[in-house]
């Protein structure tokens, strides 16, 4: 006889309810059509999702998953130099296997350049994907701080339903904003027992700045982890800005290695470079003995007594060889190199741990898959080119700054780009990524096409630099130029007028200033041309140059101590006490 029956079935997405009709059950098993419907019932339900190509219930929810989370990993001063996935010639000796992971699975961008090479404007030109006169942030210079009220990559991914964090350095002064979680180092921060800023106010955390922050960062994913919404966390750190000390990890591991010198070790900056030959941030002159190359009695004061102990126990006998051997001249001038490159490449490693110990995380966790990883550095760094420490110049070393990223299904693992890209363009990336609109004020460009292989027919083929921290201790001048693939046209101005050309492809490390060359002439020509126009597309102007300079003499003048260089460490110490006793007076 005929009949119908009704099933209904459900799991976590879906109700599956099907009516079975005309089964004729014989007499002798009269359940064998039933367990046939419950079959076909559940056969249904396991292939409903194939069917439907979406899961009703929680379709907003899944929309939103499916946005990759972004992890932004930004040292600071990390030459790419440092960095063995570049190759040169620390690859072999000073190896950083986890950051070229990193390589391996995504891409390696060769010529990634910064508008404005020194710490705090770069970072601002990160968040606001703006050059410095726009921003507002130009330099480092007492007092300087960021206006987070202005809009910002963190806060487009925000408002687009990112969970947003930043952990560690930031440098920028002020309580930032566009991140539902902070916990930043004051200013530059320690390396170690660093103190930490929250939203519940500064603390100390025992134990060394790196090692803190992938702490922190891996904590915090804990808890991002289980919420539906993507997250973007910035866990930037304060290694390996000066004065490079390494961690209780790395303490002594490249003693026994001897790095080779740059060529431009002794450069004696001839070949027309005045405003090169003007310079103070050489290794011979102006790198501190004491707390810079650590040749002194004691361990930093901030230690605890069992890391002041094993501190000593490594930098006690090389300052007591020091002592003895007393080397001088070029001498000393390579005894300095090889302290420097020995703490600078120890501080790297820790950095390079850290990123390993996030790379693991996020396969142990079930992350990898739909996880961005992005590492760079604030800007490039001088590791003896040009006989010199520190970044500021449009030169090279410090132009140029690192930059790999994996995105798996989307970037083909070991691939390389050549392209012209800027840090003006990491914050349009970032909310490309996260299929939010990217401001009309913005003044950089996705990188997402050349991510995919799909470069734009018109991307850049040059790229707009400004520097303005001067004077200053580095005594480097304020500077603008404008850079192509085979070609570098430099102007410095302020207390000189001097423009600089160089050849790229004949004069890679840039020795020899052509500028004055008849056999340029053209060349010169057409980049005059270029950089005028970039000028004007960025609306920058030297009209915003007098009016920089003129704000830089009236905070002098409200604060001497700006000019700190200028003062005897006495000297220093009662002028800071009467601004803490005016400041007191002012509360």
């Amino acid at each position: 006889m005929s009949f119908f029956q009704y099933l209904e079935l459900r799991n976590r997405y879906y109700r599956v309810a099907v009516t079975f009709g005309n089964i004729e059950p014989t007499m002798d098993t009269p359940m064998k059509s039933n367990r046939l419907a419950v079959k076909l019932a559940y056969l249904l339900l396991a292939f409903l999702p194939l069917l439907t190509g979406c899961q009703p219930e929680t379709k907003k929810a899944e929309e939103v998953k499916k946005r990759p989370n972004i992890i932004f990993i930004m040292s600071d001063d990390h030459a790419y130099q440092a960095i063995s996935a570049y190759g040169g010639a620390l690859a072999e000796l000073a190896p950083t296997p986890n950051i070229d992971r990193i390589a391996r699975q995504g891409m390696l961008f060769n010529n990634c350049l910064v508008t404005n090479s020194i710490c705090g404007p770069s970072r601002a030109t990160i968040l606001t994907g703006k050059y410095s006169h726009l921003n507002g942030f130009i330099d480092n210079t007492i007092g300087s701080k960021f206006d987070f009220s202005q809009e910002s990559f963190a806060k487009v991914l925000q408002q687009a339903g990112y969970k947003t964090a930043t952990i560690g350095k930031l440098h920028l002064g002020g309580v930032p904003t566009g991140f539902d979680y902070f916990d930043i180092l004051p200013d530059q921060g320690r390396y170690y027992n660093p103190q930490f800023i929250n939203k519940d106010g500064q603390y100390e955390v025992e134990g060394y700045a790196t090692d803190i922050i992938t702490d922190k960062t891996l904590q915090w994913l804990d808890s991002a982890k289980e919420e539906e919404a993507p997250f973007m966390v910035m866990m930037w750190h304060k290694a390996p800005h000066r004065n490079w000390e390494p961690g209780p990890n790395e303490l002594g591991m490249y003693e026994n290695v001897t790095f080779p010198e740059p060529e431009s070790l002794f450069d004696d900056y001839s070949g027309d470079r005045e405003a090169a030959s003007l310079n103070n941030m050489t290794i011979a002159k102006t790198m501190k003995m004491e707390t810079d190359l650590k040749m002194m009695e004691n361990a930093p004061a901030a230690m605890t007594e069992a890391q002041k102990e094993k501190w000593n126990a490594v930098y006690g006998p090389i300052y007591e060889d020091f002592k003895q051997k007393n080397p001088t001249g070029d001498d000393l001038v390579r005894f300095k190199y090889q302290r420097y490159m020995r703490d600078y490449l120890a501080s790297v490693s820790a950095v390079d741990k850290s990123v390993g110990r996030l790379l693991d995380y996020l396969k142990t966790n079930g992350l990898e898959e739909n996880t961005i990883v992005i590492y760079t550095s604030d800007q490039g760094f001088y590791l003896g080119e040009h006989g010199w420490f520190d970044k500021r110049w449009m030169y090279r070393e410090s132009l140029r700054t690192p930059l790999l990223i994996s995105w798996p299904d989307v970037v083909k693992a070991g691939s390389v780009s050549n392209q012209l890209v800027s840090n003006l363009d990491f914050g349009e990336t970032l909310i490309d990524i996260a299929e939010a609109q990217i401001p009309a004020d913005m003044q950089g460009a996705s990188l997402v096409p050349i991510l995919k292989r799909e470069t734009p027919a018109d991307w850049r083929q040059a790229h707009y630099y400004h520097y303005y921290e001067h004077p200053s201790e580095h005594n480097v001048m304020r500077h603008y130029g404008i850079t192509t693939s085979k070609y570098k046209l430099i102007h410095y101005y302020y207390d000189i007028d001097t423009w600089e050309l160089f050849d790229l492809e004949k004069d890679p490390q840039e020795m020899q200033n052509v500028y004055s060359d008849p056999a340029y002439a053209q060349v010169k020509a057409e980049l005059h041309q270029q950089l005028d126009q970039l000028r004007t597309q960025y609306q920058d102007s030297d009209s915003l140059n007098q009016m920089f300079i003129e704000e830089y003499h009236e905070k002098v003048k409200e604060n001497p101590v700006i000019e700190y260089w200028k003062y005897s460490r006495e000297e220093l110490q009662k002028m800071f006490q009467e601004m803490r006793a005016k400041e007191a007076e002012s509360k």
